[in-house]
């Protein structure tokens, strides 16, 4: 390994950096080592005997300092270690080609051999023209590396730069678990020059992809080292000590009397809400956002990572509001991620139920809690839960975990709110307090009926 130059410069705000630049604002000081280049050998102009392709290689080394489109190596971002992958968008536009493929690969099995999360921090135009298919298909190499990665429980924390287009965005940069973009980027699947012409620009952009659920941060210069380092922290703690429910906060009003009591508690606008949760268990907390399927629910739920008593826990947690498919499809996300890094799980279960208007079933609110029940059973990481607040039917179990799930006092949890059932039952509304009860739906009714393990006070 050779050793990289000390840190000289911090990462600019008004113009394009170097790769250089950027690993030199991201790392700490006179950590970052470079891994030793992969020699291939190459034919004249290239694969495909591009006229003028070494001669543009050779100005673009001579512009940049740099023999190819990406820098790799190791340092340590605030204190934890990881491998650095990043572009050179001045040499021939960052586009892949097969010594890029060589550098990344390379990259990627010193990672799993070290047991190291990568992070790519991605400039790049795409796929390069002068090697033809032989350039396109380094993505499929790339590919199967960040799966090989991923099936070795690393994390992978991909920094979109601008630009981030093509093939580069469609692996390196969508592809990670955790996907944060510096602001106005241009981020997309196309390019610039190959869009329709009548293509809205801002949906190109880092805004609109986390806008859209491929990326979960837009995160300014000045804040992406403290950032990084804080995600990096995150998950590279796993444990397999089930996290432990909250503390119920509120009133100390002791269990509810009646049933329609408890509804009417839960509902309660003063009883405090996820957030409240959340800051009081966390000592600090990264959020991830999106479905990666086109869609956002930040109204409805609340995912990421947190610390808690000096270990990370992940967590989901419903606002009190109907969750939209979005929001099961990113807690299914989180899940599994947290799973497959061996991170415990909290769920905090509050909403009148998932949202039922025609829209959410188009966006396909089966299929979406249909997941989130698949992901929470197959989990082998612990998951714990402790419902809130309201409990409403398959929308709120979906979240819940089997065997492990805890209740506040000003919480219930029901087959169907009390209101519908009497409606269904075709009862008049005087009797909807009295079908309450029926119910059972009282934090004490659920330990005794086994659905619950017990209830958590102040």
């Amino acid at each position: 390994m050779t050793e990289h130059r000390p840190r000289t410069e911090r990462l600019p705000t008004t113009e394009r950096p170097s790769a250089r630049a950027v690993v030199d604002a991201l790392a700490d000081d006179s950590t970052f080592t470079e891994l030793p280049d992969v020699i291939r050998d190459c034919r004249p102009d290239g694969p495909l005997a591009w006229p003028g392709y070494d001669a543009a290689r050779a100005r673009a080394a001579e512009r940049t300092g740099e023999q190819e489109s990406v820098i790799c190596g190791t340092a340590r971002v605030g204190g934890t270690r990881a491998v650095l992958i990043a572009f050179e968008f001045g040499f021939l536009g960052g586009s892949l080609g097969e010594r890029t493929g060589d550098r990344l690969e390379a990259a990627y099995t010193y990672a799993r051999e070290h047991r190291l999360p990568v992070v790519p921090l991605v400039a790049t135009g795409g796929s390069r023209m002068q090697e033809g298919m032989l350039a396109l298909s380094q993505l499929q190499r790339v590919a199967r590396e960040s799966a090989l990665t991923r099936e070795a429980g690393l994390a992978q924390v991909a920094v979109v730069r601008d630009p981030t287009t093509g093939g580069g965005w469609a692996t390196l940069g969508a592809g990670a678990d955790v996907v944060l973009a510096l602001p106005g980027a241009q981020v997309g699947f196309a390019g610039s020059r190959v869009r329709p012409a009548d293509a809205d620009p801002a949906a190109y952009t880092a805004e609109a992809q986390v806008a859209a659920g491929a990326a979960d941060a837009v995160v300014r210069p000045e804040e992406l080292r403290e950032t990084l380092g804080r995600w990096l922290r995150l998950l590279t703690r796993p444990s397999t000590t089930p996290a432990p429910p909250p503390d119920a906060l509120g009133d100390d009003a002791g269990l509810p009397a009646t049933g329609w009591d408890a509804a009417r508690r839960a509902r309660s606008p003063r009883r405090p809400r996820a957030a409240a949760y959340l800051d009081a268990y966390f000592s600090d907390r990264a959020a991830i956002s999106g479905d990666r399927c086109g869609g956002t629910d930040p109204d409805g739920i609340l995912c990421g990572f947190g610390t808690h008593e000096g270990r990370t826990v992940a967590y989901a947690a419903q606002t009190g509001t109907a969750t939209r498919p979005a929001g099961y499809r990113t807690a299914a996300r989180l899940i599994r991620l947290a799973d497959r890094l061996g991170i415990p799980v909290l769920t905090l279960v509050d909403t009148p139920g998932a949202a039922n208007d025609a829209e959410a079933e188009r966006q396909g609110a089966g299929a979406a809690i249909a997941d989130l029940f698949g992901a929470v059973a197959g989990a082998r990481t612990p998951v714990t839960t402790l419902v809130i607040g309201e409990g409403g039917s398959g929308g709120a179990l979906a979240l819940a975990a089997p065997g492990n799930t805890w209740a506040t006092p000003d919480s219930y949890f029901s087959v169907i709110a009390p209101e519908l059932a009497a409606a269904i039952l075709k009862r008049p509304p005087r009797a909807v307090e009295a079908t309450a009860d029926q119910l059972r739906i009282r934090p004490q009714d659920l330990v005794e009926l086994g659905v619950i393990r017990g209830t958590v006070g102040p």
